[in-house]
């Protein structure tokens, strides 16, 4: 092995070096030589090509990401806000609650387990290094088309990572989605949220501050695993070939980050931390800068004495290592030894590997050879900003005009009877429990509500009953016919998955998962999902804590939908009042809240009948959102109502058939006046839900919709054992179990 020191990179700039095959372009080699006045050494190259990856830098994505900051709303909320391993929110009583969602894409098309399962347990270890105890974990998921056979091959794999991986930490999952679409083939995405709780004086930054102050790497030895993993795999297109660069994906320890978890907490409870960073895309590259770059001073680190797993890996590759299951804590000089008992106690590795300097300059030696010195900013947060160009595709007005309210609809009662049964069958409309019963939702003992439930639900405080709720949405359809309003109404599903439990939504987390940003057209579905979710969180109050980007989802020249996923975290006084969808009680009456318009565009229907996509999606209307989010916080906490689902894909049917299957009772149902059968069924109008109202409580509840100027509509009665739309039709909730609980294990069991 050779070795590349600074010196010798001063003294010879004409080497070749390889920052192509690095995945920087030749005027980011050029601004690097800029920097250093010098070339690089091999060090540095590796770690500037992480950093400045797509996935670690937001190099395209930062002049539109800015808006979430200048247009956040106040919110007395916010205790930590953009910029740090997560968000946190005060919920009240002294708690805080972190929560972030993060992709985890390529890597798992090409190893589908443990692309999901390092998913996971990154997703924790941010959570972690926040300061907070892992609670839950969720996991919004994409794939190809249901019955292509490379989704049997990823599917089950990724399912198998997140279950694995999250039911030997013990955490319980409890929410998320499953989508099936063409566009995700070769594609798909894995999307994983965690949530973590804290008291207010227990949060932690990543910073590296007071001279003197050690380094000290600590959990799972350093191996070639993850090698330019997450930081160059998601910064690049795939070709038509696919999986190729199985090397690059992460190999995850879920026991390992248990004691890791255990180790960590412990250390944060007798504050023997000063600032901390956890070790995830990017590896060493990525939290020594981080921590330097965020620290008063700067940082020397001692390479050579990184424990590794395969001693053969030069300095290049331990730093660009994405080896999991381990953090970077900076300790006072006189707590180090309470430190590496605490850890040794936990059987946790933990190695002095540096420490904080007087200087503003990242230095790592590797036996006494001086390999890197660089300003650390310029590593984790001064890389490139591009202004990357972007134009409404050419495509979009024809597809916009294809009107899917125009499509043939059914004629008579047996036809919608027909279409009821389809859709409600369909791979995505169908029960997901096949998928869902793979993870453990209720360990721990705090899962108050968890899928398939509008959103999840943890309680935090066993006295008082204080808990969190947590929904995930995304419709990639809606955001292709407009991806301005498709982000609205993401974050506006989201917002009421919440409300319909009872919570009131607080904060927002994303992963916007789009095409290749050197696609102009890809480009401005981006920008125009930015803008739109910045306006309507805005709008909402529901302020962005962080998130994620993810681009380059595409394979050749096909990209994925545009697909920005939205989490909201909403907060509930005690969960004993929490609102659940089921219709347990016969004779209760069934309320339909908000307007039914005729609005089908990038609906279930139009796909699963006339595999359509065209139109425009429904309509946004942020000022119904909040006054349907506070009528159903107001009935859920003064007991007027005993169910409430939203509605949203597949429109009021699908509703009702997952609120009657849960409960396993039926409903009789009269359609409203002027209004079409078909409509009342199948639109997807947003602003939407259905409620069951106890007799004894419905002039209550009537009373305080009409003052507050929200159309509620009687449109049946819990009751029987069938869904009946009198004049109409009527199915047995045996047939539409049948339906809907059928499909995904004939797919894929």
């Amino acid at each position: 092995m050779s070795l590349d020191t600074v010196k010798h990179a001063s003294d010879t700039p004409d080497v070749e070096q390889p920052w192509a095959e690095l995945g920087l372009k030749r005027d980011e080699y050029d601004r690097i030589r800029e920097i250093l006045g010098r070339r690089p050494t091999g060090a540095e190259l590796a770690m500037y090509s992480v950093m400045w990856s797509e996935h670690c830098s937001y190099k395209s994505s930062k002049v539109h990401l800015k808006q979430f900051g200048e247009k956040a709303p106040a919110s007395d909320a916010m205790l930590v806000g953009i910029g740090e391993n997560a968000g946190v929110v005060d919920v009240g009583q002294g708690y805080a609650v972190t929560f972030k969602v993060e992709s985890h894409n390529h890597p798992s098309y090409i190893e589908p387990y443990q692309g999901a399962a390092t998913g996971i347990g990154g997703i924790v270890r941010d959570i972690l290094a926040m300061g907070a105890r892992p609670v839950a974990v969720m996991d919004p998921l994409r794939f190809g088309a249901a019955d292509h056979p490379d989704t049997r091959r990823v599917l089950p794999g990724v399912v198998a990572g997140i279950g694995g991986y999250g039911n030997c930490l013990g955490l319980p999952n409890i929410g998320g989605e499953v989508v099936f679409d063409p566009c995700y083939q070769g594609n798909p995405l894995v999307n994983a949220l965690c949530v973590g709780v804290m008291r207010h004086e227990d949060i932690h930054l990543a910073k590296a501050s007071g001279t003197g102050n050690k380094v000290i790497l600590y959990g799972a030895r350093t191996g070639g695993d993850g090698i330019g993993g997450v930081s160059v795999l998601a910064s690049e297109t795939f070709d038509e070939t696919g999986p190729a660069k199985r090397p690059a994906v992460q190999v995850g320890d879920p026991f390992q980050e248990k004691l890791l978890i255990e180790c960590t907490l412990e250390v944060f409870k007798e504050d023997l931390v000063v600032g901390i960073q956890d070790l995830g895309g990017a590896g060493l590259s990525c939290a020594t800068s981080e921590l330097a770059s965020a620290g008063s001073g700067g940082m020397r680190v001692e390479l050579d004495t990184v424990p590794l797993r395969d001693s053969t890996l030069s300095p290049e590759e331990i730093l660009m290592s994405e080896s999991q299951e381990r953090m970077c804590a900076i300790v006072e000089p006189g707590k180090v030894d309470r430190f590496l008992e605490i850890c040794e106690k936990w059987d946790v590795i933990a190695t002095v590997i540096g420490e904080v300097t007087d200087g503003d300059r990242l230095e790592i030696y590797w036996h006494g050879e001086q390999i890197v010195d660089v300003p650390p900013r310029t590593v984790a947060h001064e890389g490139p900003v591009y202004n990357r160009p972007y134009a409404r595709p050419e495509w979009q007005d024809a597809l916009q005009a294809d009107d899917a309210n125009a499509l043939p609809r059914p004629k008579d009662g047996d036809e919608l009877r027909e279409q009821v049964l389809r859709l409600v069958g369909s791979p995505n409309q169908a029960s997901k429990a096949w998928i869902t019963d793979q993870y453990d939702r209720y360990v721990l003992g705090n899962t108050v509500l968890a899928q398939p439930e509008d959103s999840g639900m943890i309680r935090i405080d066993e006295e008082t009953g204080l808990g969190v709720a947590v929904a995930t949405d995304g419709n990639g359809r809606y955001a292709k016919l407009d991806p301005y309003t498709g982000a609205q109404l993401a974050l506006a599903e989201s917002y009421r998955n919440v409300a319909a439990t009872g919570a009131k939504p607080l904060a927002v987390t994303d992963c916007l998962n789009f095409g290749s940003p050197e696609d102009p057209g890809a480009m401005w579905q981006f920008a125009e999902a930015c803008r739109g979710l910045a306006d309507a969180c805005r709008t909402l109050g529901t302020p962005v804590t962080g998130g994620n980007v993810s681009l380059y989802n595409q394979t050749g020249d096909t990209a994925i939908h545009p697909t920005p996923v939205v989490g909201v975290l909403g907060v509930i006084d005690d969960v004993a009042r929490r609102t659940p969808m089921a219709f347990a009680e016969e004779g209760q009456l069934v309320y339909l809240l908000g307007d039914t318009r005729e609005e089908l565009g990038g609906s279930a229907w139009s796909q699963v009948i006339h595999d359509h996509l065209g139109g425009m999606p429904p309509k946004v209307d942020l000022e119904r959102e909040r006054l349907l989010a506070e009528i159903l916080i107001s009935a859920s906490r003064d007991g007027m109502i005993d169910a409430a689902h939203d509605l949203s894909d597949g429109g009021l049917v699908q509703a009702l058939t997952e609120s009657c299957l849960k409960g396993g009772k039926g409903a009789r149902l009269v359609v409203p006046d002027g209004l079409d059968p078909f409509v009342f069924l199948f639109s997807e109008s947003a602003g939407r839900a259905i409620v069951s109202v106890p007799r004894s409580e419905e002039l209550r509840f009537t009373d305080m919709c009409g003052a507050r100027g929200l159309p509620a509509a009687r449109i049946g009665v819990v009751d029987g054992d069938a869904i009946e739309v009198q004049g109409q039709f009527s199915v047995s909730l045996a047939e539409l179990r049948e339906a809907h609980e059928a499909t995904i294990p004939a797919l894929l069991a």
